[in-house]
């Protein structure tokens, strides 16, 4: 099945789908996406995320707040995290992790969101999803830290092989987005080569990031495709047989998303 495994569907660009979220979906299910993961980047669109899930059988959502999205000074409430875990069609726990790019300065309060989350994961078995960005050093100190039993991902993945494969080592997933498609990301490509098979999940990461040759326009769901279309090729494979296995990755990495 093929499965947007990160996209945020309560911040798409509906124009070119006459406005509405049923169309963007029903875009892509023709295009054969099964299944949609849609993010949570915050305490105020946590409720945004959670209808979205209510509504259609083939989405679930996650819960958490984004480095960038932290407020002021205060790492979010473990409590207010625990109680929106609880949502049955909540099967994850993010986005979170560290973003030094937009925001060195935040780094003792990111890092001190990141390790909340890392605990409810902890406390909940669920998987937790990982935005990091010019943080490798303390994204993977902190996952060690952690030292979670269960698997988690690190999300539109733009790092090198060297903290890949660390994560891979701590048993975490690689997902990758249109980014991959990118002239610029050969980088990027020689790590996408090299990830196993039963580690690799796809995403749109929408309205973000649309892949080539959509690159320019708001992304929509049904573009995830394109970005399995381009790593069958990359990696030798089918489509096909890229479909499948990333299908049952995601499945794997988020189990209470099969009900």
């Amino acid at each position: 099945m093929l499965v947007d495994s990160h996209c945020h569907l309560d911040r798409l660009d509906l124009s070119a789908c006459g406005g509405s979220l049923q169309a963007a979906l029903d875009a892509a299910r023709a295009r054969g996406v099964g299944h949609f993961l849609c993010i949570g980047v915050s305490a105020a669109n946590a409720s945004a995320v959670k209808q979205v899930a209510e509504q259609y059988p083939d989405v679930h959502c996650s819960v958490g707040v984004h480095p960038l999205d932290l407020e002021p000074g205060a790492a979010p409430a473990l409590d207010w995290l625990l109680s929106e875990l609880a949502h049955p069609r909540v099967v994850a726990i993010g986005e979170t992790g560290l973003d030094y790019h937009y925001e060195p300065e935040a780094a003792a309060l990111q890092q001190a969101s990141f390790a909340l989350h890392l605990q409810a994961a902890k406390i909940t078995g669920k998987p937790v999803i990982v935005h990091t960005r010019e943080a490798r050093a303390d994204t993977l100190a902190l996952l060690r830290e952690a030292a979670l039993p269960q698997a988690g991902v690190l999300h539109c993945f733009t790092e090198d092989w060297e903290m890949a494969r660390a994560a891979l080592d701590l048993g975490f997933y690689i997902s990758l987005s249109g980014i991959v498609t990118f002239r610029n990301a050969e980088a990027l490509r020689d790590v996408a080569r090299q990830i196993p098979s039963d580690r690799l999940l796809v995403e749109t990461d929408a309205p973000y990031l649309a892949p080539v040759p959509h690159r320019g326009k708001p992304n929509l769901p049904q573009y995830v495709r394109e970005v399995a279309e381009y790593l069958a090729v990359l990696r030798g494979v089918s489509y096909e047989t890229l479909v499948e296995q990333t299908g049952e990755n995601f499945f794997r990495l988020f189990p209470l998303a099969r009900g």
